[in-house]
């Protein structure tokens, strides 16, 4: 059997300096070359080796729906829904419930919020 690690996720997005800027002011991920060619797709490190591809597609539809996700684990939940107000920043539990978090049946405390391209993004404290 082989054994896998994940290794980054990339999103088409519609402007690519406003994605970067997102992801750095609200996850301060720093930016590190894209060493795979010459373009203006831009590169996020998110810690532990994984990585964050921002692709340009300005002409992109972009459809998600909540359960397209993908989810980070803060041990100070508490403190980042602070720095989502503070960022005026709206979150909501799974059920879309505004301002509000949801805590699972195993008791994994989570909210949700969207990208300026409308991906979602679950935050809990799985960790």
């Amino acid at each position: 059997m082989h054994t896998f690690t994940f290794n980054h996720i990339a999103l088409s997005v519609t402007d690519v300096a406003a994605a970067v800027a997102f992801y750095q002011n609200v996850f301060g991920f720093t930016e590190i070359e894209n060493t795979a060619s010459v373009s203006p797709t831009r590169w996020l490190a998110m810690g532990n080796g994984k990585q964050l591809h921002l692709i340009p597609r300005p002409d992109a539809i972009i459809k998600t729906n909540k359960a397209v996700h993908f989810a980070l684990a803060t041990d100070d939940l508490g403190g980042f829904i602070t720095h989502l107000k503070t960022l005026a920043i709206d979150y909501s539990d799974w059920r879309g419930t505004p301002t509000k978090d949801y805590v699972r049946n195993d008791g994994i405390q989570q909210v949700y919020f969207q990208d300026p391209d409308g991906y979602w993004v679950e935050i809990n404290d799985d960790v």
